[in-house]
C-alpha cells in the first residue's frame, strides 16, 4: 500500500477538549474547599484560611471565565493545555506551601497533572509539566508554614523522612507517567492499525464489488437497448428515405453493439462474482498469480487428502491476507518460495515459507503487531525498508477475523528462511457467509 501518509499515523495530533480540562480543576476547586473546611471545622486545626481560600477563589474564578469566553467543547492546542495543567501544579504548589509543604499527604496529589499530559500531550510537554512539579516539590521541602495540627502536640517529621517524601514524589512522577504514556501510546498505535486495517478490508471490497455492479447495469440497460434495437429495425423496415434508413440502421447498429458489450460484462461477473463459492486449489491460484513473474519461483504444492476438496467463499479478507504475506515472502526469498495446502475433514492449512533470511530472534514473538520494523537481512541497511510495519498486522487481523489461527516461525537449521502458517476450522472456512465488522472512520494512508 502506498496511498497513506506516515504522519497520520507517526505523529498523530493529540487535543484535550477545554470542557476536560475544565471538569478537573473543578472536581479540584471543591476537593480543596472540602479538605480546608473538614480541617478547620472538623479537626479543629488551625490552618491559614484566607491565603488558601484567595488561591482557590482565583481558581474559580479562571474557570468561570474559560467557560463563558470560550466554548467547552473546544479542543485546546497542546500548549495551552500544558499550560492549563502547569497552572494547576502552581495553584497545588501554593496550597501545600501555607499548609505543611510536603509534609501535607496531599502532596502526592503532584502526580495528577503530569500523569493527564502523559496520556494526552506530547512527550516534551510532560517532561516539562513533570520537571515543573518536582522544582516545586523540592522548594516546598525547604520553604514552607508548619502543618496544620494539634498545637498541644505538633507533628515534627525528621529531614530524612522528609527527603523519602520528596524522593517518592519524584519517582511516582517519573514511573507512573512513563508507564501511562506507553500504555496510551500503544492504544492509540492500536487505533490507528485498526483504522488502517477497516480502510484496507473496504478498499478490497469495493474492488470485488466493481463486477456486480457492473452486472446490475447491464441488466437494468439491457431492456431499454432492447426496445431500441426493435424499434430501429422496424423504421428501417418501413422507412422510404434513404437517408433516413441508414441512420436508422446505424443506429441499431450502435444498439447491437452496446447489447453486445452489456453481454460481455455479464459473462465476466456471471464467471466471477465477488462473493462466488471458489475452491481452495483455485484461490491460491488468484493469490500467486500476481507474483510469478519478479524473479522468484513460486512452488505450489496442493496434498490432495481423502476428504472433498474445501470449497469457500471468495473472501477479500483472505484473498489480501494470504496475498500480504505471500508479498513478503516473494520480497525477501533469494530464489524460492514455497506454498503448501492441505486439509481434512476438521482442519484446512495453507503454509507459505521462503528461502530468505527469515525472523529476526528479537522480534519474532512480537511479529504482528502494529508498527513493528519488517525483518531483514545482515546484508541490508535499516533505511531498505521504510514501511511503518502495518502489513503483516493488517494482514493477521483480516485472517483471524475469517477464524483463521496465524503463526510465524524459521525454518529449523541448517535451512534458513521464513514460515507462515495459516489454519482455519473447516466449517468456518466453508462458511457461506463470513461476518463483516463495520468500518472505523480512518484518515486518509502512506505506505504500509
Amino acid at each position: 500500500m502506498n496511498d497513506v501518509a506516515a504522519s497520520d499515523f507517526r505523529h498523530p495530533r493529540r487535543y484535550v477538549r477545554l470542557d476536560t480540562i475544565l471538569r478537573l480543576r473543578w472536581l479540584a476547586v471543591l476537593g480543596q474547599l472540602a479538605a480546608i473546611f473538614v480541617v478547620r471545622q472538623g479537626l479543629e486545626f488551625d490552618v491559614e484560611v484566607f491565603p488558601c481560600l484567595t488561591i482557590i477563589g482565583l481558581s474559580a474564578l479562571l474557570n468561570l471565565t474559560l467557560q463563558i469566553a470560550f466554548n467547552p467543547m473546544q479542543r485546546l492546542e497542546p500548549a495551552y493545555a500544558a499550560a492549563l495543567l502547569a497552572l494547576n501544579i502552581v495553584e497545588l504548589g501554593g496550597l501545600l506551601f501555607f499548609t505543611g509543604g510536603l509534609q501535607n499527604p496531599f502532596s502526592f496529589l503532584f502526580l495528577v497533572p503530569v500523569l493527564i499530559s502523559a496520556t494526552a500531550l506530547p512527550v516534551r510537554l510532560t517532561i516539562g509539566l513533570g520537571g515543573l512539579a518536582v522544582a516545586c516539590a523540592s522548594v516546598l521541602v525547604y520553604f514552607h508554614f508548619p502543618l496544620p495540627w494539634d498545637s498541644d502536640d505538633p507533628l515534627i517529621l525528621p529531614p530524612i523522612y522528609l527527603f523519602g517524601v520528596w524522593l517518592s514524589i519524584v519517582l511516582a512522577i517519573g514511573v507512573t507517567s512513563l508507564y501511562a504514556f506507553q500504555v496510551t501510546e500503544e492504544s492509540r498505535k492500536l487505533s490507528d492499525a485498526l483504522a488502517a486495517t477497516e480502510l484496507v478490508l473496504a478498499r478490497e471490497q469495493h474492488l470485488t464489488q466493481l463486477d456486480g455492479l457492473a452486472a446490475a447495469a447491464a441488466h437494468e440497460l439491457g431492456t431499454p437497448l432492447s426496445t431500441i434495437f426493435l424499434i430501429s429495425r422496424e423504421l428501417e423496415r418501413s422507412s422510404q428515405n434513404s437517408q433516413i434508413a441508414a441512420d436508422i440502421k446505424t443506429l441499431r447498429e450502435q444498439a447491437q453493439r452496446c447489447r453486445d458489450i452489456l453481454a460481455k460484462i455479464t459473462q465476466l461477473s456471471a464467471s466471477g462474482a465477488p462473493f462466488d463459492r471458489m475452491p481452495l486449489s483455485t484461490l491460491i491460484e488468484e493469490i500467486v498469480a500476481p507474483h510469478r513473474d519478479f524473479g522468484v519461483a513460486i512452488k505450489v504444492r496442493i496434498a490432495v487428502a481423502g476428504s472433498r476438496e474445501p470449497v469457500g467463499t471468495r473472501n477479500p479478507a483472505i484473498l489480501y491476507g494470504i496475498g500480504n504475506i505471500l508479498e513478503n515472502a516473494v520480497d525477501f526469498a533469494r530464489t524460492t518460495v514455497e506454498v503448501n495446502a492441505w486439509w481434512n475433514n476438521e482442519t484446512i492449512e495453507i503454509v507459505i515459507s521462503d528461502d530468505g533470511p527469515g525472523f529476526a530472534p528479537d522480534i519474532i514473538k512480537r511479529i504482528g503487531e502494529p508498527y513493528l520494523s519488517r525483518r531483514r537481512g545482515p546484508e541490508e541497511s535499516q533505511s531498505d525498508h521504510r514501511g511503518l510495519g502495518l502489513g503483516v498486522f493488517i494482514a493477521r487481523t483480516l485472517l483471524e477475523r475469517t477464524g483463521a489461527k496465524v503463526s510465524f516461525t524459521n525454518r529449523i537449521f541448517p535451512d534458513h528462511g521464513a514460515v507462515v502458517q495459516v489454519a482455519w476450522p473447516r466449517g468456518r472456512f466453508e462458511a457461506d457467509e463470513i461476518p463483516a465488522e463495520p468500518a472505523l472512520a480512518a484518515r486518509p494512508l502512506s505506505a504500509i
